[in-house]
C-alpha cells in the first residue's frame, strides 16, 4: 500500500509544553511523523537559534541587544536555553508514558550550521558567517552536540526511530553573498558551494553516527528568527543561489529535502524528479501558514502536487516518498489555527495515498 505521510515544520504556538506534546503525538499518529515540540513564544532560549545553541559543545552563547553572541563562559541565557530544551524532552517522556502512546518514529529539528553562523555574532559583534574558522567550529560543535541530543531524546521515547530535520533558511543568501553585516550597511562575502557541500555532508554523517536513522534538509523559511530576512534587492541573486542550494542538498547524503511548493518552478521540479526516481524523499511544504485566511481545500492542494508530478512522468507508486508539511513553522499562529493547518496537511496526505490505492 502506498502511503503519503505528514509532519510539521518549526515551532508550535503557545507556552505549554505538555499541551504541545499531546498535540504532536496525538495528531501525527503512525505512519505520520510527530516532533519534539518547541515553543518560541516562551522567549529567550526557546527561539530557534537559542534552542540549537543549547546543544553546542564548548561554544557558550549569550544575548546582546543585537542578538545571540558567542561568549567566554555559560551564563544565564545559556542556562535558560538548556533548561527549556531539557524540559521539553522530559515532558515528551511524561506525556508518551502517561498516554502509552510512545511513537514508532520521532523528529527533532535544529538550526543548521549556516543558519547558526548567520545569526550568532562573534565577540566583536559581526556575524560568525564572516569567518571561515568560526563556520568550521560551529559545524563541528553542532555535530558533537547532536550525539548528546540524540541520546537524550532516545531515552525519552525508547524504541522510536529518530529523524533529524536541519533548518537552513539562510543558505541561499549565504551562497549569494546577500547577508547583511551587523551594521546593515554592507553585505558579507558569499560562501562557496563546495564548502557548503562539505559542511552538510560531514554533518549528515555525524547525525547518522549519533543515532538518527534519517536526515532531512529543510530549505524553507520557518518564520522563527533563523537569521536576517532578505531584502527585495537580494531576491534575484538568491533565486539562482537557492537552485544551487537545492542541488547541493540533493548531493550531500540526506534522506529527504524539505521545500516550499510556492518556490518551485519547472526546473526545480525537474531537479527533484531525478532525486525522487533515485529514492530520495521530498517533504512538500503544501499548506499555507496564514492566520488571516483559511487554507485552500485539500483537493486544490493535492492538484498543486499532482499536476507537476504527472507532467514529469513520475510514478504514482513514488508518492510514498512524499511527506506533506505546512509551508513554514506554526509558531506565529494561534493554537486553533495551527491545528487547522496540521489537519489540512493530514487530509492532503490521505488524499494522495488514495490516488494510487484507489
Amino acid at each position: 500500500m502506498v502511503e503519503t505521510t505528514a509532519t510539521s515544520l518549526g515551532g508550535w504556538p503557545g507556552t505549554d509544553p505538555v499541551e504541545a506534546a499531546k498535540v504532536s503525538l496525538g495528531l501525527f499518529t503512525d505512519p505520520h511523523l510527530p516532533s519534539l515540540p518547541d515553543l518560541p513564544a516562551r522567549g529567550v532560549g526557546s527561539d530557534a537559534i537559542g534552542r540549537t545553541a543549547a546543544m553546542l559543545v564548548e561554544l557558550p552563547v549569550d544575548v546582546q541587544p543585537y542578538g545571540w553572541r558567542f561568549a567566554d563562559r555559560p551564563g544565564l541565557d545559556q542556562r535558560r536555553a538548556v533548561s527549556a530544551l531539557s524540559t521539553d524532552i522530559n515532558v515528551l517522556a511524561d506525556v508518551a508514558g502517561a498516554g502509552e502512546i510512545i511513537p514508532t518514529a520521532l523528529k527533532v529539528h535544529v538550526a543548521g550550521p549556516v543558519a547558526l553562523a548567520a545569526a550568532i555574532h562573534l565577540h566583536y559583534g559581526e556575524r560568525s558567517i564572516r569567518d571561515h574558522g568560526a563556520r568550521r567550529d560551529i559545524a563541528q560543535s553542532l555535530a558533537a552536540g547532536l550525539a548528546i541530543h540524540a541520546r537524550n531524546v532516545a531515552a525519552a521515547v525508547p524504541g522510536a526511530a529518530l529523524t533529524l530535520q536541519i533548518d537552513e533558511p539562510q543558505v541561499a543568501a549565504a551562497l549569494a553573498g546577500t547577508i547583511p553585516t551587523a551594521s546593515g550597511y554592507r553585505t558579507l562575502r558569499s560562501i562557496s558551494a563546495a564548502e557548503l557541500r562539505h559542511t552538510w555532508t560531514d554533518l549528515v554523517t555525524a547525525a547518522r553516527e549519533a543515532g538518527f536513522g534519517a536526515v532531512a534538509l529543510n530549505l524553507a523559511r520557518t518564520g522563527e528568527g533563523l537569521g536576517p530576512e532578505p531584502t527585495d534587492e537580494s531576491t534575484a541573486a538568491e533565486d539562482d543561489a537557492w537552485r544551487t542550494a537545492l542541488e547541493t542538498a540533493l548531493d550531500c547524503g540526506v534522506d529527504a529535502v524539505a521545500v516550499p511548493l510556492p518556490r518551485l518552478d519547472t526546473r526545480h521540479w525537474e531537479q527533484l524528479a531525478g532525486a525522487i526516481e533515485a529514492g530520495l524523499g521530498v517533504w512538500a511544504g503544501t499548506v499555507p501558514v496564514d492566520g488571516s485566511h483559511a487554507a485552500p481545500s485539500y483537493s486544490v492542494l493535492v492538484e498543486r502536487i499532482m499536476r507537476p508530478w504527472r507532467g514529469l512522468g513520475l510514478a504514482e507508486s513514488s508518492l510514498n516518498q512524499l511527506r506533506i508539511t505546512p509551508e513554514a513553522g506554526l509558531a506565529t499562529l494561534t493554537p486553533q489555527q495551527a491545528r487547522a493547518v496540521v489537519t489540512r496537511a493530514l487530509e492532503v496526505a490521505d488524499a494522495l495515498s488514495n490516488v494510487h490505492n484507489s
